[in-house]
């Protein structure tokens, strides 16, 4: 028998591929890589769902410390948001990848197994990834490759004597620790999600405010109201507390890798919090020339980490940029959290360029009027020369 190890979630599609490789002669290996969306007891169900489809083994690897080391330490240090508005929740694709291959090569085979479709975009940062990495293996995705619909699967499943909770399948659903991504039905219509979409920005109305102190150390939160904490347990904390108010979901209408248009609910609480703290907190700290060629920096590493290059080079040479800025960016934050919303309130840093020893805005200066006068004159002159009648 031919063997294959095949990423597995326990979802709907990748259930489907154990099935169908099955069918077509494989062995089949899974593997749950578990970047945060799983407790120990899903972990549990999905070994077990696992077993129950067919396959020969069963692997469960715990990747989340390896997803904030690599990939969300960057995203919070450039506040890196696809097109502005999404926290790259789809960039452990790569880690699991990354782990698949391990796992193949522990198995003694060079083909591997993915549930992606021919319409998204983790088809290419899966495959992308895995001929970057594994030139001269074998890839099979039999949900691309079959083309086939999400009913069409349900059926082949319930056909084997497997039951589908189809009220569960009613959406895409991936979770990992940088929140919650959801598409299908209205959400695909552009119709407003239904109140069984959200999970972690649910609103609990005995919350009305509250403040959060956070700490920066070289770019990233060490510290949550004066108690220091790890990034993976941070980033876990923050989306529960700030869940809780409504805050950190969205309707996103993106660019996809492949040209066309997708549209996704998200909730990432916590990112879009740490994102937002840490803005501010540069804002106080580097200069404007800094500032400027982060925003450039943070959109070409974004659009090169959503777009499945996440192993090209220039992916580490921003990064290294990235850690050379953020060296200055340390400080504390704090965050004011109201139903719905989170404002920064309060900021502190002794790299601060707000200086009271050399001026404080609209208030006093170490300079004079007159030497003011000079600066404006000389600050306006092309403007000045440019407005000029010569023909008078």
């Amino acid at each position: 028998m031919k063997k294959v190890v095949l990423a597995f979630s326990g979802g709907l599609d990748t259930s489907f591929c154990v099935q169908y490789l099955k069918e077509k002669g494989y062995d089949v290996v899974t593997a749950v890589v578990n970047t945060g969306g799983f407790d120990d007891e899903k972990l549990k169900e999905i070994e077990e769902k696992s077993k129950e489809l067919g396959s020969i083994k069963h692997y469960t690897v715990d990747a989340t410390e390896m997803i904030y080391e690599n990939i969300m330490q960057y995203l919070i240090k450039l506040n890196g948001l696809y097109e502005d508005e999404y926290p790259l929740m789809c960039a452990d694709r790569y880690i699991i990848a990354e782990e698949i291959l391990k796992i193949a090569e522990a198995e003694g085979t060079d083909t591997v197994a993915h549930g992606s479709t021919a319409v998204g975009n983790d088809q290419v940062r899966f495959e992308a990834s895995l001929i970057t990495l594994n030139p001269n293996g074998n890839i099979i995705a039999p949900i691309k490759e079959l083309n086939i619909t999400r009913a069409k699967e349900i059926e082949y499943l319930e056909e084997r004597g497997f039951k589908v909770n189809k009220e569960l399948k009613k959406y895409s659903i991936n979770e990992n620790i940088f929140g919650i991504t959801v598409s299908g039905t209205e959400i695909d219509q552009n119709k407003e999600p239904d109140e069984f979409a959200y999970t972690l920005t649910k609103r609990d109305p005995s919350k009305t405010e509250e403040y959060l102190k956070l700490e920066f150390e070289k770019g990233l939160p060490v510290k949550l109201n004066d108690q220091e904490i790890k990034g993976v347990d941070l980033i876990s904390k923050l989306n529960a507390i700030l869940g809780s108010y409504g805050y950190g979901s969205k309707i996103y209408v993106g660019d996809c890798i492949i040209g066309i248009k997708g549209r996704i609910m998200f909730e990432s609480p916590a990112l879009l919090a740490l994102i937002e703290a840490h803005r501010k907190l540069e804002q106080i700290v580097l200069t404007k020339r800094q500032i400027m060629f982060g925003k450039q920096a943070a959109t070409e590493w974004s659009d090169l980490v959503y777009g499945g290059l996440y192993y090209e080079p220039l992916v580490k040479d921003i990064e290294a940029y990235t850690d050379s800025v953020q060296a200055r960016v340390s400080g504390t934050v704090t965050i004011k959290v109201q139903p719905n919303s989170i404002q920064v309130v309060e900021l502190s840093s002794p790299n601060s360029l707000v200086n009271a020893n050399i001026a404080m805005y609209a208030q006093e200066s170490k300079w004079s009027g007159t030497e003011a006068n000079g600066f404006i004159k000389l600050y306006s002159m092309q403007q000045r020369l440019a407005n000029i009648d010569w023909e008078e």
